[in-house]
């Protein structure tokens, strides 16, 4: 449920969307005392299930219903969490049932119309085997499997550690947008306090969204952890326990972080408003002004504008260059007022 064109959470329709592909692909990598193997074969997965020394990594893109039955036939997953998997979601969430966790977590990226999009990873987690669900391509998942399968790599055959590296992948990966953010930001400050520009307030309300969307999915993730934290069932336990504990530790600094800036923008956006109202004000004070010097020079002209037959100067041939140079006189000496006031 993230990056749909139907989706609120992506910016569209619902909270959380995701890129929906015609396409269903579908990955199976057993790792048996350090070889891996890429199994065509997906109806062999309960044979390597039921070797503990075995851990199991099946990668659905965009299942089918032939896949989805997969899942309850080798896996004997609950149809109500399968159901749970291979749809959309509203935000993250994590249920325990019989022997394995249902996680849903969010990737986040940039998308072409450099906007924050989030992708959903559904993952079911057992004591030997690992189910991810998506739809389209995610990188977070690419770059886990390369760590998994190279040489000397500390994930081995430990469900716990393989869940670290995928999780700590995608949250890994907030760090890139939030550094991005900060830049976004810091042009933002530049643009207001340096060269005002009118259209600054559309960017701040969009950085705004984007670090909303960004935290809804992030604050919700930290809850999920604290369930596997409090080792509600013994898949995580001991030393490996730690593992989720750092996934934990970066989430609360990722949402420290969009707090920080969220606070910044606001201020930001402040900023811009009271700059918007002192130009304003400017503009109302020196119009006012004008006013002032102006109605003096009226008053003048207004004077000697009366028709009246016996008015004084009125034949006199220096009465005009009197006047301008008394309207002259007003507006000068009105100036200078306003100038040592610093009024102008």
């Amino acid at each position: 449920m993230l990056n749909s064109e139907h989706s609120a959470f992506t910016i569209q329709h619902s909270p959380f969307s995701i890129q929906h592909s015609p396409l269903h692909m579908h990955t199976l990598h057993v790792c048996q005392t350090g070889t891996f193997h890429d199994v065509g074969d997906l109806s062999t997965i309960s044979d390597y299930l039921a070797r503990p020394e075995s851990l199991v990594w099946l990668d659905l893109e965009s299942p089918d219903e032939v896949e989805v039955a997969l899942l309850r036939d080798e896996f004997g997953f609950h149809p109500l969490a399968i159901e749970d998997a291979v749809r959309d979601h509203e935000r993250p969430k994590v249920d325990a049932y019989d022997g394995y966790y249902l996680l849903i977590f969010y990737a986040a990226r940039y998308n072409e119309r450099d906007q924050i999009v989030l992708q959903s990873v559904n993952l079911f987690v057992g004591g030997n085997y690992l189910v991810s669900i998506r739809r389209g391509p995610i990188s977070e998942i690419e770059e886990t499997m390369a760590r998994w399968h190279a040489p000397n790599a500390p994930i081995g055959e430990n469900t716990t550690r393989l869940l670290h590296a995928l999780l700590d992948t995608i949250v890994d990966n907030y760090f890139t947008l939030m550094d991005r953010v900060v830049d976004r930001v810091e042009e933002l400050e530049d643009t207001i306090f340096g060269k005002f520009r009118e259209d600054s307030i559309q960017d701040i309300f969009r950085l705004k969204k984007d670090l909303l969307l960004l935290r809804r999915a992030v604050s919700p993730e930290r809850d999920v952890l604290n369930v596997l934290l409090r080792q509600e069932m013994a898949l995580f336990k001991g030393p490996e326990i730690a593992y989720i504990q750092d996934v934990y530790d970066h989430l609360v600094r990722v949402t420290d972080s969009i707090d920080t800036y969220r606070d910044l923008l606001s201020s930001a956006l402040d900023s811009y408003l009271s700059l918007q109202s002192n130009q304003l004000n400017q503009l109302v004070k020196a119009l006012t002004l004008a006013s002032i010097i102006l109605m003096s020079c009226a008053l003048v002209s207004g004077i000697y504008g009366m028709n009246f037959m016996y008015m004084p100067e009125l034949s006199w041939p220096l009465g005009y260059p009197l006047a301008l140079g008394i309207m002259l006189t007003i507006a000068a000496g009105l100036g200078l007022f306003f100038k040592s006031r610093r009024w102008w």
